[in-house]
């Protein structure tokens, strides 16, 4: 059975941090992509960054560049979002993403999610 278990979700002031951190387990990935979507209450989920198996490549949303950071654990199926100067703004349900495509076909996971507040 596949799992997504994220963890680091909390409650900091603008301009604090917060590290997700976002573990896969429980079938064979191939090549894939990982990454961290967001939620807030009235809204809708959108993107904020990405991790790609095949290159490497990093992928931002225009509203958190230079100010969060993904990366990943080598040898395992891990990403991390360093989050630095928080806004109020940020505020919001972060969900774990992994998807691609493996010798049994494409697939897509999401983590439960954690919450990440930032107090103005």
């Amino acid at each position: 059975q596949v799992q997504l278990v994220e963890s680091g979700g909390g409650l900091v002031q603008t301009g604090g941090s917060l590290r997700l951190s976002c573990a896969a387990s429980g079938r064979s990935f191939g090549s894939y992509a990982m990454g961290w979507f967001r939620q807030a209450p009235g809204k809708e989920r959108e993107f904020v960054a990405a991790w790609r198996w095949i290159d490497s490549n990093t992928y931002y949303s225009d509203t958190v560049k230079g100010r969060f950071t993904i990366s990943r654990d080598n040898g395992k199926i891990t990403v991390y979002l360093q989050m630095n100067r928080l806004k109020p703004e940020d505020t919001a349900l972060y969900n774990c993403n992994i998807r691609g495509a493996s010798t049994r076909g494409p697939y897509e996971y999401w983590g439960q999610g954690t919450q990440v507040t930032v107090s103005s």
